[in-house]
């Protein structure tokens, strides 16, 4: 049976994982008889938000992988405890978690980096030939895991794209329903709440996302 790496980002929208995204992946992925394992880096969140006011929480302090075990329900595994071998494939989903604790794209946009664990773990499964999905911004990491022109999508947002493609990306303009599919790297990406209204939207393009990575496989 495949099984698909799915790396988290923490637990809340404006925090870590985006929690719609992350399920809707999940859900796919065991709808295609897929196993899965969730996982996360054992590391400090940029910030908490309280997500009633939108506003930091000032003194609080959280970790991804403790967040992020939220959303898999306790069956979580530390990313620098996982090995590429056991995985078909990779996912990760948005939120702003993807841009602030799995890399700072939030920070510093087109002079970001990506956190180790995240870039050694992504680079082991494309060098191995396998499919990557990105999910909402979690593609702004695009050119820095898969290089140079590597083919994306965050939607239609003229700003965070040409951020993305100050760093060698490539970006394609595409609706919420849709994917851009770079099949040189095997690199399927999609709008998601980039673009949303709903999660019935966001389902469309997620779908689509996990299926086509689950036939890469």
């Amino acid at each position: 049976m495949k099984k698909v790496a799915v790396i988290l980002s923490g637990c809340g929208v404006y925090d870590g994982s985006e929690i719609y995204e992350s399920v809707l992946t999940l859900l796919r992925l065991e709808q295609n008889g897929v196993q899965y394992q969730c996982m996360a880096p054992n590391i400090d969140q940029l910030h908490v938000i309280d997500h009633r006011s939108g506003e930091v929480a000032e003194g609080e302090r959280r970790n991804v992988l403790t967040e992020a075990a939220r959303l898999a329900r306790g069956e979580i595994l530390d990313l620098a405890e996982a090995k590429a071998d056991d995985y078909d494939a990779l996912i990760i989903p948005g939120g702003f978690g993807a841009a602030k604790n799995l890399c700072d794209f939030a920070v510093n946009g087109s002079d970001c980096s990506v956190n180790d664990e995240v870039k050694a773990f992504a680079q082991a499964i494309h060098n191995a030939g396998k499919p990557v999905g990105l999910i909402c911004i979690a593609p702004a990491m695009t050119p820095l895991l898969f290089g140079e022109g590597a083919r994306f999508t965050i939607g239609n947002d003229a700003d965070t794209a040409q951020a993305i493609e100050a760093m060698g990306g490539r970006h394609q303009n595409c609706a919420v329903s849709e994917i851009v599919i770079d099949s040189e790297r095997k690199l399927v990406t999609t709008p998601a709440y980039m673009l949303a209204g709903s999660i019935s939207e966001a389902a469309i393009g997620i779908n689509k996302l996990v299926d086509q990575v689950v036939e890469m496989c």
